[in-house]
């Protein structure tokens, strides 16, 4: 049996990138994954990049779980109340995990109303600040709504996906990923009582399909599958003592030397 076998989680923003290579590790282990995002079929994406919901969800199920689209703009709290809810009632009050991975700060570069990452920030359009910050309030509000069916069904997992930002140049980027992990921090000591454990994840370079348009900016020998961090994610869940890793800073490559897989290709990229 997958570890994972009748567990239900919640990631959003699957259409693509880090998402769909998440909802597809916790898929390789067995679990129902609602996968949330803009794009449910070819043809309806908000920026000029290959992915949807629909074949995220058909790769879940290819690998062994159930996939689930739920079109979802997380900009709008009511679509957001919606997934929830839906999760609850057609899964009989009972949610294990949820990622939180839906966030906009790249997709200026994708549709070209932003310049190159090292434009100087004051050159950027103010919303450049917005883009960035709106994963923070994304991840608050899906939180909000998932939490109450945890508590209920005695507990859970919590990921917000996150990065660490060693220098400066950046401080939309950076302010978004410290106030991602202060907030799993938050999170973290309010829900320990509760047994719902909550953990900022640290990719690295992964190949998202932004990532391969603008391979000729990277030290590509050193990237990861979008996959490799559903691993991980999916080595946290079947942990049964995730709950001592709670309020924890975890890096994806670190925990595939501790839980044992590799990358999709058979490689163990290392920690930077």
């Amino acid at each position: 049996m997958s570890t994972l076998t009748g567990k239900v989680a919640v990631v959003t923003g699957g259409s693509r990138g880090v998402g769909k290579g998440v909802a597809m590790g916790l898929g390789e282990q067995g679990a129902t994954v609602y996968v949330s995002g803009r794009t449910l079929e070819a043809g309806q994406a908000t920026v000029p990049l290959a992915g949807t919901l629909m074949s995220t969800v058909g790769e879940v199920s290819r690998l062994g779980g159930k996939g689930i689209a739920v079109q979802v703009d997380h900009r709008d709290d009511a679509q957001v109340a919606a997934l929830f809810k839906r999760v609850r009632r057609e899964q009989k009050k009972k949610l294990d995990v949820l990622v939180n991975n839906a966030w906009a700060g790249y997709e200026g570069y994708s549709t070209g109303a932003h310049r190159t990452p090292n434009h100087p920030f004051w050159k950027k359009p103010l919303s450049y600040w917005d883009e960035n910050l709106a994963g923070v309030r994304w991840a608050y509000v899906a939180s909000a709504h998932a939490i109450p069916t945890m508590i209920e069904h005695g507990g859970g997992l919590i990921v917000n996906i996150s990065f660490g930002v060693p220098d400066a140049g950046n401080p939309a980027y950076a302010i978004a990923k410290i106030g991602t992990d202060r907030l799993t921090w938050e999170m973290a000591e309010m829900l320990r009582k509760h047994n719902i454990s909550v953990v900022s994840l640290y990719p690295g370079l992964v190949r998202t399909e932004s990532v391969l348009l603008n391979a000729k900016y990277f030290d590509m020998s050193t990237s990861e599958s979008p996959q490799f961090t559903g691993r991980a994610v999916a080595a946290l869940a079947a942990d049964p003592n995730i709950m001592q890793k709670s309020g924890q800073v975890l890096v994806v490559a670190k925990l595939a030397q501790e839980y044992d897989f590799d990358d999709v290709d058979g490689t163990r990229p290392k920690a930077i």
